[in-house]
């Protein structure tokens, strides 16, 4: 299960990609997805840091995609929120850890499974991008990817 953090990292990308074309405010990207606006603040911080938003201060500032919305996924937002998309860390790739208690990975059932849901989980989330999440929100008018 991703934390609502990460459910609000991707609610206010997705947004920023909807309105691609121009600065938005934190505080209407907080209105517009419904986010507390202190706890997106935290969130915006986050992702301007690892490069996927970018901001400017001042009466015409405001956030913007640090990339074309086509080459940020899901999976980027929320590696960078809740960290490793595995649901255990001994089917993580860049969180790997070995459970203390097994017996054995290579026999190992549980491991296993995991490792085929973290497959399975990434290879959606690696390839839905923000571009496809605004487009399926075709019902908004301000979208630019409305056809």
């Amino acid at each position: 299960m991703i934390s609502n953090k990460a459910k609000y990292a991707l609610k206010a990308m997705t947004i920023l990609a909807r309105h691609h074309s121009k600065k938005m405010q934190a505080n209407a990207i907080a209105e517009e997805g419904q986010i507390p606006y202190k706890f997106l603040e935290a969130i915006l911080a986050e992702l301007k840091n690892r490069g996927l938003v970018i901001s400017k201060r001042g009466a015409f500032g405001g956030y913007v995609l640090g990339e074309e919305p086509e080459e940020i996924t899901a999976g980027d937002i929320l590696r960078v929120i809740d960290g490793p998309i595995a649901p255990l860390r001994c089917a993580s790739v860049s969180g790997y850890q070995p459970c203390d208690d097994c017996e054995g990975e290579e026999i190992c059932a549980i491991r296993n499974v995991m490792m085929d849901a973290r497959i399975a989980l990434s290879n959606v989330l690696d390839q839905k991008t923000l571009k496809d999440m605004a487009k399926f929100e075709r019902g908004r008018k301000e979208s630019i990817f409305d056809e």
